[in-house]
């Protein structure tokens, strides 16, 4: 359900001013098309940058004008805040305030991308008193300022939560790692010991490590990092509420939590609860169109979210460009926006859950490397193809007879991932020294196995393991004590696990334990490691017996002696595959990585091999579709009571199939219509879509 300071039946819009675009002259002709087309909500980006043109001096002119024309026109106002554009005289008057990169060099000053104006950087070091009394400035100004306007709806902070890879080495930001590491291990000799540095004898010869390798300093440096990132995002967020305490605090994430934790602090988990509504950031024309991309980002913000209200905060509504993710990719391939793919993207967003959808832009900026992307209105701001359909979704999602559709929220997954940010981190340390970085494609293969066979899968963090009776670990390299004994403690009262090869090869700190499967893993899948082989360059076309299918391996081979578990699989006469029972639940470990296998090669077996999971999980999956070209998902909005159904076609032909609910159909009201819909018994519907279109039902 949206959060109570939002009172939009389903937010719908766009980011609108990026000074210095749109044009002046147009903006009130938008804004009344913008009303009349369904529209309800901006954002805006207000740039310090473009806002304090001299110390204490602000220009609030064009900022002014935005929201009183939203008052005028009823659209509800999101002002972000952009303090990572700094006033150009902060360059030239506080150079020891701004981020450093391993050289400790002060930055210059950057044209910025998404708005072509002066003055971007990737934040001051808010570790810096001074820094902090600036922004704390500037943001109060902003919040007073607005406090009491009625178009105000509230603020976004820390634009698309991440950082550059390479900050902060800010003497001020070493020396806040060096009090955070005081109180981690306590004394010098301590941390020396933890480091296997052992002749420190003072303070100030601690400091970030210069390469990124797969040793415990390096550990320790990525994780103070996102600790004071966030810390940062939450200082910003007290600045504004020491101006406007009940003001509404958003933020959004670019759905990265899986690939971009590590190296850039991209976690949904920690985003979404520093803030009461969160959201993302997915386009096509640089992921890629595949239905379960679009899927999977937002499960992974719902996810991360965890019951908390959350926004598709840029959807693609136009094409992009001449930039590098697109090299090599058909058309088809999202690079080209029609308008079937606005009302196809829009329905996958709110079909995993997003309850709100805004562009990146409502028409084309006119400057810089952007130009002409991602708007659905023309670079003239007048009407399109794409501008029509988005005006079709915004009235439907906000047609009253939509509301406990719109209230509802997708029904939990059948089997939950677990995402292991320990191991992504060994991963990308491992990499420097050669090895190829396979934790995003394991684990997002994992996904596409299960979403392929039209089985729901979640993505989940250790902490939250009891919401779920099933997981699924594809890439359980580094596992600290305290989550093996997690593990092992969930899987006793009852859970039941399969896990990839090599659980817990390394614990805490990125050490290889002497004893494999690590920990009480051993015990819990009851069998102890015989053999290992690292030789993922030379598995693409292995393959070995699991339960009597052929599946393509990954990664390793980790082969195993039994101890109190039965076979299940082998290779070259070793047992590669062992199910066990531990206490009330039940295990299965297979000694590598049929997810890395799908995820290259979407190999026939490996797929089966995920659908063959769903029997030892003993579970039906909530829906099953006879077309495996349709996805379909449940929503609920409290209990059995209310219950929806999204059938959804992504392809560019109709599709016909009997699409089949286990809890039952007791009611069949079509809320979206793309096609034809039949009810065959109190279970089944048969169904034609339309390409590129859906099918909403009310179940109930």
């Amino acid at each position: 359900m949206m959060s109570s300071k939002v009172p939009m039946q389903f937010p719908y819009g766009a980011v609108y001013f990026r000074k210095s675009n749109p044009p002046k002259k147009d903006w009130e002709r938008d804004y009344q098309k913008a009303a009349e087309d369904g529209m309800n909500i901006f954002r805006h980006w207000f740039m310090w940058g473009a806002i304090e043109t001299a110390p204490g001096v602000y220009d609030w002119e064009d900022y002014d004008a935005q929201l009183d024309l939203a008052a005028k026109y009823g659209i509800q106002t999101i002002i972000a805040e952009i303090t990572s554009c700094l006033p150009e005289w902060i360059y030239q008057k506080y150079p020891e305030l701004l981020n450093q990169g391993p050289d400790r060099t002060a930055p210059l000053s950057e044209m910025g991308v998404s708005c072509a104006v002066g003055g971007f950087h990737n934040e001051l070091c808010l570790n810096h008193p001074k820094a902090r009394d600036l922004v704390r400035t500037f943001l109060n100004e902003l919040a007073r300022r607005y406090k009491s306007h009625k178009a105000l709806l509230g603020y976004d902070i820390w634009n698309e939560c991440n950082y550059r890879h390479h900050v902060d080495y800010n003497d001020t930001a070493v020396q806040a790692y060096r009090e955070w590491l005081k109180n981690k291990y306590g004394g010098l000799r301590e941390l020396g010991q933890a480091w296997y540095r052992y002749s420190y004898t003072d303070w100030s010869q601690v400091n970030p490590p210069h390469k990124l390798e797969l040793y415990p300093e390096c550990f320790d440096w990525l994780e103070f990092r996102k600790i004071n990132a966030y810390n940062h995002m939450r200082f910003k967020t007290e600045c504004i509420r020491e101006i406007d305490p009940d003001c509404l605090i958003s933020a959004h994430g670019t759905a990265q939590s899986l690939d971009n934790m590590a190296l850039g602090g991209s976690d949904d988990w920690m985003a979404a609860e520093a803030v009461e509504l969160y959201g993302y950031t997915f386009v096509p024309t640089r992921k890629g169109s595949a239905p379960y991309k679009a899927f999977c980002a937002a499960d992974l913000t719902r996810a991360g979210a965890k019951g908390k209200t959350f926004w598709h905060a840029e959807a693609q509504g136009g094409p992009l460009w001449l930039q590098p993710q697109l090299t090599g990719r058909p058309l088809s391939d999202g690079r080209i926006t029609k308008a079937e793919d606005i009302r196809l993207w829009n329905m996958i967003s709110m079909a995993g859950g997003a309850r709100g959808i805004l562009f990146p832009r409502w028409r084309p900026l006119l400057d810089g490397p952007l130009f002409g992307a991602f708007g659905p209105y023309g670079m003239d701001g007048k009407e399109t193809p794409r501008s029509r359909m988005a005006s079709q979704m915004a009235k439907w999602s906000n047609n009253p007879a939509q509301k406990s559709l719109m209230d509802s929220a997708p029904v939990k997954g059948d089997v939950g991932i677990v995402v292991l940010p320990e191991s992504q981190t060994a991963s990308k340390l491992l990499s420097a020294f050669g090895a190829e970085d396979h934790y995003f494609p394991i684990i997002h293969g994992a996904y596409q196995g299960f979403f392929d066979n039209q089985i729901q899968a979640d993505w989940v963090r250790i902490n939250d393991i009891d919401e779920y009776g099933k997981l699924y670990l594809p890439y359980p390299l580094m596992m600290t004590d305290a989550q093996t004994e997690r593990i092992a403690e969930w899987v006793k009262t009852g859970g039941i696990l399969v896990s990839e090869g090599c659980p817990g090869y390394l614990g805490g700190r990125g050490k290889a334990r002497e004893i494999q499967p690590g920990g009480i893993l051993a015990r819990v899948f009851g069998v102890n490691e015989a053999d290992v082989m690292f030789i993922p360059d030379i598995l693409d076309n292995r393959r070995v017996d699991i339960s009597g299918s052929q599946i393509l391996t990954g990664e390793y081979l980790q082969t195993y002696t039994l101890t109190e578990s039965r076979e299940v699989g082998a290779v070259d006469g070793a047992c590669l595959a062992a199910i066990n029972i531990w206490g009330a639940g039940k295990t299965m470990l297979i000694g590598t990585s049929p997810s890395l296998a799908y995820h290259l090669t979407k190999d026939a077996a490996n797929k089966s091999y995920f659908k063959w999971l769903s029997e030892f999980y003993n579970f039906k999956p909530e829906v099953s579709i006879t077309n495996s070209a349709l996805t379909a998902r449940l929503s609920s909005n409290g209990g059995e009571r209310y219950r929806y159904l999204w059938i959804i076609n992504p392809s560019e032909c109709p599709q016909t199939a009997e699409v089949r609910v286990e809890t039952g159909i007791d009611d069949f009201r079509a809320l979206w219509l793309g096609g034809e819909a039949k009810i065959l018994d109190s279970h089944a519907v048969s169904v034609r879509i339309n390409a590129k279109d859906a099918i909403v039902a009310s179940l109930r």
